[in-house]
């Protein structure tokens, strides 16, 4: 208990980039498979807080050490959503569409099914197609959480104009990062062990940039300084993705995956033939256990009828593997069309609890920078744990944040004086307009 102590106090202290904390999403969700009636939207909160150095805002304006993003004011016609029809689980291994600056997610079109699971048809989500008048930038599509969340980091005077992650500084996810029930929810269904957090990069100024126009219309673009203009280092790359609860699964969704599972032959490629699957008394697909990961093969493109995909397509679910490919494989080919599920790398929650040099970084973000983030929340549908009755759940309270501090106090036996020192919020903000005003 003690160390739990002193780890749940370093973490309070040491959060050097930015908090999220108690995303409270009291949403309606919809399973991936039917689409089950729930309850209406109400409200969630966002909330987020950073430490020295380190400045967030909504609008590229008013820069402050905390805010409440949902409630901040954000910039003139913005395309920030809000899922306020309720969160309808999507796909994505966060590919990025260089031309809308968005992140690419699919959607169910269709799912009927098999002898041996699901067969899906999967359409992309429209948010590189709808533009008008009142908004900055493509329209995001309804079902998810995306908004814009501008990043100055302070420290250093040197700025790097090029892409280059060698000239940047780690970035690491709080040990303190939960997605759990709301305490408003219901507990047990597993709702919290499918849903993804994603943090895409748009592109970046340097700190004393002062003109919000040109830091709320960043996009993927890299864009020349000119005498009024700054250079706009566009960065565009794909969205890394956090996993929370990754060994987590409740015994229902188990259940679930166990009844409508089945191995699939290696020569089934008609996914609606009963012949496709192995029906035989006793076969079984690919053990799923409380306590263990296990892979989300995502979806990479839209699926249609002659995709021939089942849900439960992978090695490590019906052992058939012409509809999934590693990552690895897919991010080394030149042509990408072809692929259809990709077993996805995200960064977990067992990563995220490494300790000392073991602990990976999360993201990098340059020094003396504002970067543009456009942040996403959404249901993973491919997760293993996303089954009908999971969505009774109804909600979620997601708590995240960064630091650039790889180590806690237990990591490095730390029992020198007390590290708690909570930085004066207002004076932060006024530093941080200060020194962007004068070019610091």
């Amino acid at each position: 208990m003690a160390k739990q102590r002193k780890r749940n106090k370093k973490l309070r202290k040491l959060i050097a980039i930015c908090l999220i904390c108690a995303i409270i999403l009291t949403v309606s969700t919809y399973a991936w498979f039917i689409g089950m009636k729930t309850v209406n939207v109400s409200s969630f909160d966002v909330e987020i807080a950073t430490t020295e150095g380190l400045f967030l805002s909504m609008d590229g304006v008013d820069w402050k050490y905390n805010l409440d993003a949902k409630n901040t004011q954000a910039y003139a016609k913005n395309t920030n959503t809000w899922a306020d029809d309720g969160l309808i689980p999507m796909s994505s291994i966060g590919d990025m569409d260089e031309d809308a600056s968005r992140m690419k997610l699919f959607e169910k079109a269709s799912l009927t099914t098999t002898k041996g699971g699901y067969r899906l048809l999967a359409s992309r989500v429209a948010n590189n197609s709808k533009t008008d008048s009142d908004h900055i930038g493509y329209i995001e599509g309804k079902g998810y959480v995306a908004f814009d969340l501008f990043i100055k980091n302070m420290s250093g005077n040197e700025y790097y104009e090029t892409n280059e992650p060698l000239n940047e500084e780690n970035i690491y996810l709080t040990t303190n990062s939960a997605v759990t029930v709301a305490s408003t929810g219901v507990a047990n269904t597993g709702i919290e062990n499918s849903v993804r957090v994603a943090i895409v990069q748009i592109g970046r100024v340097k700190g004393d940039t002062t003109d919000a126009t040109t830091i709320t219309g960043i996009t993927c673009e890299d864009v020349e300084a000119t005498q009024s203009t700054p250079k706009i280092t566009g960065i565009c790359r794909n969205a890394q993705i956090w996993e929370p609860n990754d060994k987590a699964h409740v015994q229902n969704a188990i259940n679930w995956y166990d009844t409508s599972c089945l191995p699939r032959n290696s020569g089934g490629s008609d996914v609606t033939n009963a012949a496709s699957y192995n029906t035989a008394d006793g076969a079984a697909c690919a053990t799923v256990e409380n306590g263990e990961a296990y892979p989300t093969y995502a979806v990479a493109k839209v699926l249609g009828i002659n995709d021939n995909v089942d849900v439960y397509d992978g090695e490590s679910y019906n052992g058939y593997t012409t509809d999934t490919v590693d990552y690895a494989a897919y991010a080394a080919a030149q042509d990408q069309s072809g692929y259809k599920l990709v077993s996805y790398p995200y960064f977990t929650d067992t990563m995220k609890n490494l300790t000392g040099t073991s602990r990976p970084a999360f993201m990098s973000l340059a020094p003396n920078s504002i970067t543009k983030l456009r942040v996403y929340i959404f249901i993973e549908g491919q997760d293993i744990d996303n089954y009908d009755f999971a969505s009774l759940g109804k909600k979620i309270s997601v708590n995240f944040g960064f630091t650039k501090e790889r180590f806690t106090e237990s990591d490095v036996n730390y029992s020198g004086p007390s590290t708690d020192i909570t930085p004066n919020a207002e004076a932060e903000a006024a530093a941080a307009n200060n020194s962007a005003n004068n070019g610091d």
